[in-house]
């Protein structure tokens, strides 16, 4: 593949990548990792889009940006909102969004005051962009990283919310233990009352196979004909029924476990991380699986690292049986460069074909074909230089929604690029999309 040569600049329009990933637009949204102590972070987070407006979470709220224009997407709002993390769920008028852990002091959120202590998930109506208002705050003693959406059921926004890290859950019993914070918390959200949010129900997870319990750290839901949820959790990845299935019977309210799968070398002790995002293809019968070595803070993703720590990974989604892996080929070998197979999505195309889209920190954004899961194939990549002075950046996560790429970066805001393939023609437009939930399947 020709590679096109990158100039110094920080700028994705100057990062190396292949002929057919074109840099259009940029929306700033400067930030840093380590010149900045937390409670005035602006670290870019996870996407969520509606009609021709994409929601980027950050440490501070969320931003709101017009994307009608890809080579000129314009912020519209920054609702604030001072809590890390910041992953949010979009889903009509109603906004949800992550607040990760405890803060020592007060903070505030659209004006109100979070106390000291408080973790879990804020929501807000959204019917009126130019002033979003909080209508309701949901503790979580956990608190929540990310959140997945399971469509509307009985007149409620039913919503799966993750913890990553269970500071505050130990219970002392056993060594590096979190048990009280093994489950994934589900949340309903009633449409015609948000205000009334509340956590309804907590659902279990099996395993881990080492002593090392934190719950999920991110899930992904496919309604439609399908029905599941695919749980990325310590080194054991849980998968659920949710509805439409006949025996087990589970429903979006009380999931059902199905089976588990694990990965030798990922998530157990030793292994320095642990599974981070899952998904599955838009026909249901695949689930792509990505891990975490290093926590996304230490350079990953070398030449000389093990492929293990640097792949995505295929199962059988009926079964859990492997299908394949692909591994990230160009090596991250400069000073301090954070990577991992991070956030991703699938292209909904009617094909037949699977192509993922992935944010890999500073690998950047991959585009990969595994419509042959055991020979996946690499179509295009845009992979900026290593930060410098050595930070904590690179793309948090990478997706595709109708037609184009939307990259969010973490310390540079939101990057759009257009891929130029014919793995991806035919792709279908959508209304809105929350990345982690596929509300409809294709056969």
């Amino acid at each position: 593949m020709l590679i096109i040569p990158s100039t110094a600049v920080a700028d994705h329009a100057t990062n190396p990548h292949t002929p057919n990933m074109h840099a259009l637009g940029h929306s700033p949204h400067p930030a840093t990792f380590l010149g900045e102590p937390d409670g005035v972070r602006h670290i870019s987070s996870d996407l969520a889009f509606r009609g021709r407006l994409a929601f980027h979470g950050n440490y501070d709220g969320f931003r709101v940006i017009d994307i009608a224009d890809p080579d000129a997407p314009r912020e519209i709002l920054h609702q604030r909102c001072n809590g890390d993390q910041g992953d949010i769920y979009v889903r009509g008028d109603i906004l949800v969004r992550s607040w990760n852990s405890k803060k020592t002091t007060p903070r505030l959120c659209d004006g109100q005051t979070v106390p000291a202590g408080w973790e879990g998930v804020h929501v807000f109506d959204i019917s009126d962009l130019a002033d979003p208002a909080l209508v309701a705050s949901v503790s979580l003693p956990c608190g929540s990283h990310t959140l997945t959406g399971a469509g509307v059921s009985q007149g409620r926004l039913i919503v799966y919310s993750n913890n990553s890290s269970s500071a505050g859950c130990v219970d002392g019993t056993r060594a590096l233990d979190d048990p009280v914070g093994d489950f994934m918390d589900v949340i309903a959200v009633p449409v015609d009352d948000p205000a009334a949010a509340s956590l309804i129900h907590r659902e279990p997870l099996a395993g881990p196979t080492t002593d090392v319990r934190t719950g999920c750290h991110d899930a992904g839901a496919i309604l439609g004909q399908v029905n599941k949820v695919v749980c990325a959790s310590a080194d054991t990845i849980n998968v659920f029924d949710i509805g439409a299935n006949g025996t087990p019977g589970g429903s979006p309210e009380d999931p059902v476990l199905l089976f588990t799968i694990t990965e030798p070398g990922v998530g157990q002790a030793g292994t320095n991380g642990r599974w981070h995002s899952t998904i599955f293809t838009w026909d249901g019968k695949i689930i792509a699986a990505g891990w975490e070595p290093g926590g996304g803070a230490e350079p990953e993703c070398q030449t000389t690292d093990p492929a293990v720590d640097k792949s995505m990974f295929f199962y059988d989604a009926t079964t859990g049986a492997k299908l394949g892996q692909w591994t990230l080929p160009r090596g991250q070998d400069g000073v301090g460069e954070n990577c991992t197979i991070h956030n991703y999505n699938i292209v909904p195309l009617r094909s037949g074909r699977y192509v993922a889209i992935g944010g890999h920190y500073q690998a950047g954004t991959w585009a990969t074909d595994f419509t042959d899961p055991a020979n996946p194939v690499t179509v295009g990549w845009s992979d900026p230089p290593a930060i410098s002075p050595p930070d904590l950046g690179g793309a948090w996560s990478s997706y595709w929604y109708n037609n184009f790429i939307y990259e969010s970066s973490i310390t540079e805001g939101l990057n759009v690029f257009r891929l130029s393939d014919r793995t991806t023609a035919g792709a279908l437009r959508l209304g809105h999309l929350n990345p982690q939930t596929q509300e409809f399947s294709l056969p």
